[in-house]
């Protein structure tokens, strides 16, 4: 029996608690401050309530190498500048994303309400985890939220084989005016998030096709091969459109690396990758003369109304209250790497 069905197999069931316990005190014995370990334990949690298990427990052996071998800087300490009224600047300092966009959430929402319009931007960081989840935290604040993240190259210019921008996501959530999320758009440039790929790999498992090409640019189902190549862009010239848009915002706007030059967030190689993010929240009521709220109704309500659609990000909230419900499934040997990392 092969370790990847191994871990299919075997399962742990932890609550969220645990979940969070455990990925909060593996960051800590790695190198991880107390405010890193617990800003990118709670992301876990968020992302194992969610089923979004690529983006869960699976990257906390991964975050533990990368604190010892110096690719994350687990003491960094965000430093948070302001050098317009509605411009917030944070330097992750090579340290985790999550401590350095919670360093400069509040005075985003504080600008956003007092200008209409306020933006975020982070540097010198790591990967920021589920960045649906990111955009979601702006809606529940009562503004519109549309986030940027860049990643280490892994798509090529439609038509090439040598890639230049990463998977490069962004989310996108409408407030629905009680405190929470109408809908969640998250998506990345990608056909196919590339840590799906890495799980895959794990497991030894084939890889849709469709998803990546090998080193010599052609289609493949093979995920170690895939993880040499290219990740396929979704939508072909569209989806590495979309891609270059966020590298622009979150690497360019935000004076980060660009995803050409950042090291993997995979292996210990190379050292911090220091990509970037770029938040923008916007305050509805001011804007749309006091329409958003009504506005956004209908178009749910017309989103929904054939039978079999669904909002953006209904999945996920489906997930959430199972899991909360039950807790998460770990595989067991999952959980033996992160008690040993």
């Amino acid at each position: 029996m092969t370790e990847g069905m191994n871990e299919r197999q075997i399962d742990e069931r932890l609550s969220l608690d645990d979940v969070e316990a455990l990925a909060r005190d593996t960051l800590a014995r790695a190198g991880a401050s107390a405010t890193a370990a617990a800003s990118v334990a709670r992301s876990t949690r968020q992302a194992e309530r969610d089923g979004i298990r690529s983006h869960g427990l699976m990257y906390i052996p991964i975050y533990a190498e990368h604190l010892r071998v110096g690719k994350v800087a687990g003491e960094a300490v965000p430093e948070v500048r302001h050098p317009k009224p509605a411009a917030i600047r944070v330097d992750a300092g090579d340290g985790f994303a999550h401590p350095a966009i919670d360093a400069g959430f509040d005075s985003l929402v504080s600008a956003a309400r007092s200008h209409g319009v306020a933006a975020l931007t982070i540097h010198n960081s790591y990967n920021c985890g589920v960045l649906g989840h990111h955009a979601e935290r702006i809606a529940e604040a009562g503004l519109l939220g549309l986030c940027f993240t860049n990643a280490p190259a892994s798509i090529a210019p439609w038509g090439g084989k040598t890639p230049v921008i990463g998977t490069n996501p962004f989310a996108l959530a409408a407030p629905d005016g009680t405190g929470g999320a109408a809908f969640v758009i998250d998506q990345s440039a990608s056909a196919i998030a590339k840590s799906e790929i890495m799980l895959r790999a794990r497991e030894g498992r084939e890889i849709e096709p469709g998803w990546a090409f090998d080193a010599n640019g052609n289609p493949t189902t093979d995920a170690e091969a895939a993880l040499k190549g290219s990740m396929a862009p979704s939508g072909g010239y569209k989806g590495f459109g979309a891609g270059l848009m966020v590298e622009v915002f979150a690497a360019a706007l935000a004076g980060a690396t660009l995803g050409k030059d950042a090291s993997p967030f995979s292996g210990p190689i190379g050292g911090p990758p220091r990509t970037g993010q770029c938040f923008l929240a916007i305050e509805t009521e001011a804007l749309s003369g006091g329409a958003f709220g009504d506005r956004l109704s209908d178009l749910t309500a017309a989103l929904t109304a054939e039978e079999g659609t669904r909002l953006p990000g209904s999945r996920r909230h489906a997930a959430r209250e199972r899991t909360e419900a039950d807790g998460v499934a770990v595989p067991q040997m999952l959980l033996e790497r992160i008690i040993n990392s």
